[in-house]
């Protein structure tokens, strides 16, 4: 098995998460990077999209959960991502860093952030 990987870095999406009614409220963005790791062999061997993943799907798969019903947690949005992720048969592994850059932490940051890694023998 190879562990070659697609990435998307940076994905920013407006979502009204948090655990503050003024989060759910006025909402935020959230930032995604993804990583997947498959065997990317084929692709790379016949330069055919049908050998990959298509990365609009995938991207479209993120902004839905990102802009889906709110949640609480970061860690919910990126164990909702992984699952969504595994709805593609060739993904092996999936790595998801959330960041929340206008976490309500009273003082200046970057962001407040998760990451998560998962192999689709954990999740089942």
């Amino acid at each position: 098995m190879h562990n070659d990987k697609i990435i998307l870095k940076g994905m920013r999406f407006f979502g009204y998460h948090g655990c503050l009614d003024a989060e759910r409220e006025l909402g935020q963005w959230f930032v995604f990077d993804l990583e997947l790791t498959m065997d990317l062999s084929a692709a790379g061997d016949r330069d055919a999209l049908a050998d990959t993943l298509n990365y609009a799907e995938v991207y479209e798969r993120v902004k839905s959960v990102a802009e889906g019903p709110p949640v609480a947690l970061i860690e919910t949005l990126a164990a909702t991502v992984i699952r969504a992720c595994f709805t593609f048969p060739q993904v092996n592994k999936v790595k998801v860093v959330v960041k929340k850059p206008q976490a309500p932490l009273g003082g200046p940051l970057d962001y407040a952030g998760v990451e998560m890694e998962r192999s689709r023998e954990e999740t089942g």
